[in-house]
């Protein structure tokens, strides 16, 4: 096991808990909190919206009474939340509960939040609600895939990182290139202040322990299951009483979460209007695909943060391991003798 940096217990701001959807963070964290007196902060994009309950798997109100948990509930689905906010209001929590004496354990898997926490982001262009909604416009027009095709023209490197689907990111990534006039992915070649100095220090200040399974298998297996444990649950009947709303549209960030755009699209297809059938099965085979997909590129995210712990979420001594690797923050942040910690880590 690698030990936190030495120097942890005076510039330790909180500890970053990430994984792929399904793999678990959020039954650790509970455990964890069990153990170490700690508040959570949601990593979740999607949390963050009141009335997305069940196909968010959001924390259960009963699992919110056993620890403070924050970022959860605090937007309307009509509206936006970036990665620069989530940071200006991660570090404000995370300051409080330290001031309270606790552990700040950030939870989830948006890994552009943690990023954007750790490191900063880059200072791209604002959003110009014009360009969005002339970009919505051309997408109802043309679909999705002619606009990734749009991107391949002007930002090759961004559109080959990018689902020809994957329409948030389509569209942001050419409304910076309309704004500005420059690819998105020149904006994120141009280097932060600090260079690895600044790198070291994140790793210091929010290191991160990740659950990420051996057997991609084992992920699969979880996503499917618990997406039949949310249709059972009322996740159709949650989308129908937002539709019901009238503020809401397919294209508002909120209704574009994995689970929920496509049962947006099976319902404007009458896929849930009768007895269960082949439509009903497809859509339920659409989101887990895309549920995969996201699992898929939160991994590769994770991947490239060479300084993680890693842990086997889809074995016990993993889990173990990851529990520990936690603690071992956690004492030395309050300049406690680190135990030593167990459990398989991930090469």
């Amino acid at each position: 096991m690698v030990e936190p940096a030495a120097g942890m217990a005076a510039t330790l701001q909180g500890v970053v808990l990430a994984g792929p959807t399904a793999s678990g963070k959020s039954a650790l964290a509970l455990e964890l909190a069990a153990r170490w007196p700690l508040e959570i902060i949601s990593v979740d994009s999607a949390l963050v919206y009141r009335g997305m309950d069940i196909g968010t798997a959001k924390p259960t109100p009963a699992e919110r009474a056993q620890v403070p948990h924050h970022l959860i509930d605090i937007l309307e689905p009509t509206e936006a939340y970036s990665a620069a906010r989530f940071a200006a209001d991660a570090h404000a929590l995370a300051a409080e509960v330290r001031a309270r004496g606790r552990l700040p354990l950030l939870v989830g898997g948006t890994l552009l939040y943690v990023k954007a926490l750790r490191e900063g982001l880059h200072a791209l262009p604002a959003a110009d609600a014009a360009v969005r909604a002339e970009l919505d416009a051309e997408a109802a027009a043309r679909g999705w895939p002619a606009l990734h095709a749009e991107l391949a023209r002007v930002d090759p490197a961004t559109a080959a990182r990018l689902a020809p689907l994957d329409a948030q990111r389509i569209q942001r990534a050419l409304e910076v290139w309309r704004v500005s006039g420059r690819p998105l992915s020149d904006w994120h070649a141009q280097a932060r202040p600090g260079g690895p100095d600044a790198t070291a220090e994140a790793d210091s200040r929010w290191p991160v322990v990740s659950l990420e399974p051996r057997r991609r298998e084992w992920l699969h297996e979880r996503i499917a299951r618990r997406l039949d444990q949310m249709l059972a649950g009322g996740f159709v009947d949650e989308l129908r009483r937002l539709r019901a709303r009238g503020d809401l549209h397919a294209a508002l960030p909120s209704m574009r979460c994995v689970g929920y755009r496509q049962l947006w699209q099976g319902l404007d297809e009458g896929a849930f209007d009768g007895p269960d059938g082949p439509r009903e099965a497809a859509v339920r085979d659409g989101a887990i695909a895309a549920t995969r997909q996201l699992a898929k590129r939160q991994l590769t995210w994770l991947r490239s943060i060479s300084s993680r712990q890693a842990f086997a979420c889809d074995d016990a001594a993993g889990l173990r391991g990851a529990v520990d690797a936690v603690l071992v923050h956690a004492q030395r942040g309050q300049g406690r003798p680190a135990g030593a910690t167990g459990g398989p880590r991930l090469a």
